[in-house]
């Protein structure tokens, strides 16, 4: 993408929601829109970082009985006419230590997965995460405007995949950004850091996108899309809905 001057589109949905059956073709259809990177979110029942969209999706997902085995059947189904399209995924400790860390990252490299996203697992407890990264799965990392210098410095040493920088101090789907402050930061970063720099929460719209793809790599995109897509009852109404959302987004991201 760095060669082509693209700047990389990494939606966010919540496998299960909004139904388990519309899961791997909402994948496809985020790919067709134009995707760069999925990021599937682990239905979780205390999803600490994330706003009231999210957790209601995890909510809605975990009714349906979905778990940690259930989402990796669908990257398993993904996989089988998509090979490409990287798939990180997002979620909490506890259902991975439930499963077992190295029987998760096991099962999910065999599934086709690409990276993984620990909320609650920080870098003081990188050991715990060391079974992903010897299963051939990138250890994506997050960092935020209250992140000290010290610990920034070793997330951009650990760095796999992308680094995830939280636009803000708060949860998902809030609808502010401070874009100055932002590219300030990010720009020290990229400067660190030899991954790309991926920018999330607060991104909405292609105005919101436009303006971070200025100076981030990808933009992360995740509540709006989520709430755009609750309550939709088959495979086609998923694919319009995902199409209406995500062209203009990335249209913005390709001027």
């Amino acid at each position: 993408m760095k060669a082509n001057g693209r700047t990389g589109l990494v939606p966010f949905i919540t496998a299960g929601d909004p139904a388990p059956e519309l899961t791997v073709p909402t994948m496809h259809a985020l790919v067709a829109a134009g995707a760069d990177v999925i990021e599937l979110g682990m239905p979780f029942s205390d999803p600490m970082a994330d706003g009231p969209v999210i957790q209601h999706a995890s909510e809605r997902a975990l009714r349906h009985g979905v778990g940690v085995a259930e989402v990796l059947d669908w990257v398993r189904a993904f996989r089988r006419d998509d090979a490409e399209t990287p798939v990180v995924l997002m979620g909490y400790l506890n259902p991975v230590e439930i499963m077992g860390v190295e029987r998760f990252a096991t099962a999910a490299a065999a599934a086709g997965v690409d990276g993984v996203l620990l909320v609650d697992c920080p870098i003081e407890e990188d050991a715990t995460a060391a079974p992903l990264r010897e299963a051939g799965l990138r250890r994506i990392l997050l960092t935020a405007p209250t992140t000290a210098d010290a610990r920034l410095q070793r997330a951009c040493e650990l760095a796999e995949g992308f680094l995830y920088y939280v636009s803000f101090a708060g949860i998902t789907g809030a609808a502010r950004l401070s874009v100055d402050a932002i590219a300030e930061r990010v720009a020290d970063i990229r400067q660190r850091s030899r991954a790309p720099v991926a920018v999330g929460f607060g991104v909405r719209d292609a105005d919101s996108a436009r303006a971070i793809a200025a100076f981030a790599d990808a933009v992360v995109i995740g509540s709006a899309l989520v709430e755009s897509l609750a309550g939709a009852t088959d495979a086609a109404q998923v694919e319009q809905r995902v199409r209406a959302f995500l062209k203009p987004i990335r249209a913005a991201l390709d001027r």
